[in-house]
């Protein structure tokens, strides 16, 4: 029999382009986290393919929830509740997440609880930072999302700022696709990045309404297009290495920007970053070192914790457990879900 004092999470996570299942026990102590990548699927297309994405989950869903179980040397009696994201997303890829966790949950009779994506990756600082508790502020870079939140409790957040256009993460893609390193283009443009100059190109940096706190990156990637533009125009030599520091400084002064604004405008003590972008150690080093100067505390996954992954969801779905959060078998995918809003 099960100690009632310890909560075993299922948690299976499709949102995107990575099928992975986790076995999460309270919330912090991950027993498995198998993450199957498409990415070599997906390099020869420049980018997602939502159909091929959906049809390759189909395909290793079930394969990475019996690793999962095995790995964490349980079975499906062992676990207490299933836990899954359900938006945001590609609404394909969330379906068969979403299907999967309700037929697991309709068979053993044990608890669904639908996880929004982005408080997985916030709570994924949870599983390797044991001391991290609310409330403190959090920065979400991804390739879909760039959000600054205050997370105020377990489950409850103020969005202090949000991407008004592009994500971070998609300018990221869209520019390397200009420079032709290809996809993904977040890891690309950082590893060249170490042998370019990042003051060579003098790219804007977008302040959005003054004193929000809200991100915009669009004018950023159009600015490096127009540059690269004028460059073939004139016959000027592109430097692929000094476009792409050059460009990840814009982004990251922005991030930074804003992050180190929240901190002296909240007195926040504790900072967090998340989401696939926070694993590019320019911006970590960056984020760090502004935090140090202040006396605030740094907190961020490893880079594995970074991606898209089910233990960040196992992780959240253990604090909607305790809050008594439940979801019947008519949960759907919502591909815009927005952070606290509950479909």
């Amino acid at each position: 029999m099960n100690d009632p004092n310890t909560v075993r999470i299922l948690a299976i996570e499709t949102s995107c382009d990575e099928t992975s299942a986790a076995v999460v026990v309270n919330g912090r102590d991950v027993r498995s986290n198998i993450i199957s990548s498409q990415i070599d699927l997906h390099t020869i297309y420049g980018g997602v393919v939502p159909e091929i994405a959906s049809r390759k989950h189909i395909e290793k869903i079930n394969q990475v929830i019996a690793e999962a179980l095995k790995k964490a040397e349980m079975t499906l009696d062992d676990i207490d509740a299933i836990g899954v994201t359900y938006g945001p997303g590609l609404v394909g890829a969330l379906l068969v997440g979403v299907a999967e966790a309700k037929a697991i949950s309709y068979a053993l009779k044990k608890p669904l609880i639908g996880v929004h994506h982005i408080e997985g990756h916030i709570c994924a600082n949870y599983i390797e930072n044991k001391d991290l508790e609310p409330p403190f502020l959090c920065l979400i870079v991804s390739g879909g999302h760039t959000h600054l939140v205050n997370v105020l409790d377990y489950g409850k957040y103020e969005i202090l700022g949000r991407t008004m256009d592009d994500a971070a993460g998609e300018a990221f893609d869209k520019v390397a696709r200009a420079i032709g390193l290809g996809y993904p283009g977040g890891p690309k443009i950082e590893k060249i990045s170490r042998e370019g100059n990042p003051k060579a190109i003098a790219f804007p940096r977008a302040h959005v309404g003054g004193e929000s706190y809200h991100f915009s990156f669009s004018g950023m990637k159009s600015a490096v297009l127009n540059y690269l533009n004028a460059c073939h125009m004139k016959g000027t030599e592109i430097v692929p290495a000094d476009v792409a520091a050059s460009f990840q400084q814009a982004v990251i002064d922005v991030l930074a920007g804003n992050a180190i604004k929240a901190l002296e405008e909240t007195r926040m003590k504790k900072f967090a970053i998340a989401g696939g972008v926070s694993a590019n150690a320019t911006l970590r080093n960056a984020i760090q070192k502004a935090c140090e100067d202040r006396g605030v505390s740094f907190y961020c996954p490893s880079p594995v914790l970074c991606t898209d992954n089910a233990a960040m969801i196992g992780a959240a779905a253990y604090y909607n457990y305790l809050a008594g959060v439940r979801s019947g078998l008519d949960l759907n995918a919502v591909p815009n879900l927005k952070l606290g809003e509950v479909r």
